[in-house]
């Protein structure tokens, strides 16, 4: 049988999240105390016990990697989630309220892309503080001004469709028209800028973690997992950034890919393809 690429997106769609599903389900499952101190079994490679083995405290790399997975999805899905509405409200804002507020948003934009996600996120995290507050604004702050300006161009296409000049002749309220014509129409935006922010946030929060101004050491984060791991790679135990970078790489790339498909799918030149 061959699937065209909206079938291959459904079926890809899913099959993500069940992975995702399963890695949370595991992770929530997997006892705490297998990352408590164990010296007696410290700097294990991997083995059947310990599938990715075990650091210099003895803590079991298998069960922190997976915690630090669950970490990373709670961080990226919040903040895309935020980043996404405001993107929708300032995108929405832009194309509706007049040139005066259009200018402004458009400033904002400019000013945002110019400089680097990373260096913008580092900024904000450092003023709030770092922890996981200042990380989850951060991201909330730096990632919507791309999807702003698509969410702009869209809402101005609407207002000179045709069945929106129909509502205003027959006096229909504007916020009539926003909630019936053009919220609607803005939903498939919402799902793909969702879905592509998502895997950049887990990614950042990683790169920032990393760096030391994310989430306090005590919690077994990806970033802080791969920090620590660099003091040991001299010493042969290529395990303990291996695996928890190895895992972080595929889920980025799983829920990237699902949403340049769902971008294809909502670009009515591709969608039937």
């Amino acid at each position: 049988m061959v699937f065209n690429k909206r079938q291959k997106t459904v079926l890809g769609l899913v099959f993500r999240t069940l992975f995702l599903a399963g890695v949370i389900l595991l992770g929530l499952f997997l006892s705490n105390e297998r990352m408590a101190t164990n010296l007696d079994i410290r700097n294990l490679p991997p083995s059947f016990n310990h599938p990715f083995g075990t650091d210099w405290l003895g803590r079991d790399m298998f069960t922190r990697t997976l915690k630090g997975l669950i970490i990373s999805l709670k961080v990226g899905l919040t903040a895309a989630l935020a980043s996404v509405v405001i993107a929708l409200g300032l995108g929405i804002m832009a194309a509706t309220m007049g040139k005066a507020v259009d200018s402004i948003i458009s400033w904002l934009i400019d000013l945002f892309l110019s400089v680097p996600h990373l260096v913008t996120l580092i900024l904000i995290a450092f003023v709030m503080g770092g922890g996981l507050k200042g990380v989850m604004v951060g991201l909330a702050l730096t990632h919507w001004p791309s999807l702003t300006r698509v969410i702009r161009a869209e809402v101005l296409q609407i207002r000179n469709s045709e069945f929106v000049h129909v509502s205003q002749r027959l006096g229909k309220s504007r916020w009539f028209i926003a909630i019936k014509h053009i919220l609607p129409h803005l939903a498939p935006q919402f799902f793909v800028g969702l879905f592509l922010l998502f895997p950049h946030a887990i990614l950042h929060e990683a790169a920032v973690t990393f760096l030391g101004l994310g989430l306090s050491p005590h919690q077994p984060a990806i970033g802080i997992i791969l920090s620590e791991s660099m003091k040991y790679l001299s010493t042969g135990m290529w395990w303990l950034a291996f695996f928890p970078g190895l895992c972080l790489l595929i889920i980025v790339r799983l829920f990237e890919s699902v949403g340049e498909r769902l971008r294809a799918m909502a670009d009515p030149r591709h969608a039937h393809e």
